[in-house]
């Protein structure tokens, strides 16, 4: 089993809790675990994260097509099997629909289930309409999915300061 990180998982990284310049430990962990084969992302995630052009961005492009893998056959099974869940949701509005069959959270999901991977994002599940939100999908068709905190937590991950030499 395999994690499969959204866009917002990288950029509330970056932009607030580890950021590169002050918790460089959390996106060596990332480096390590993708080494080990244990975290990844989808090509759309990394293609989201690139149009940022900042560092994060640079980052994400280093890692290249290795850790943001673009769609194997499963994930293009999977891609049928969300968006016959997500059109069949009458919930849901025709543009809520459309927009999420466009962006990469349909990619994301869509890997998971043909890999049987857990998806990791800060989203929270919702009732809306006019949003079709990742762990609804997930839910929907039986995609394990938590937050980055859960993952680092399950991980033992641990980003501990060395001793200070003065």
């Amino acid at each position: 089993m395999a994690y499969l990180l959204d866009a917002n998982v990288f950029m509330a990284a970056s932009n607030l809790h580890y950021g590169m310049d002050f918790c460089p430990a959390f996106w060596d962990w990332l480096v390590r675990e993708h080494a080990s084969g244990k975290v990844f992302s989808v090509e759309k995630v990394g293609d989201e994260i690139a149009a940022g052009d900042d560092e994060l961005a640079k980052w994400a492009q280093e890692r290249g097509v290795e850790f943001f893998v673009p769609p194997d056959g499963a994930a293009v099974t999977g891609l049928g099997t969300v968006a016959t869940w997500v059109n069949g949701h009458q919930t849901y509005t025709a543009a809520a629909k459309n927009t999420f069959l466009q962006i990469a959270d349909y990619y994301l999901v869509a890997q998971a289930l043909g890999g049987r991977h857990v998806v990791v994002t800060h989203e929270k599940p919702e009732n809306s309409a006019h949003r079709v939100k990742i762990p609804n999908v997930c839910m929907g068709v039986q995609v394990k999915h938590m937050t980055p905190f859960e993952m680092l937590r399950r991980e033992r991950a641990r980003f501990v300061l060395g001793r200070q030499t003065e």
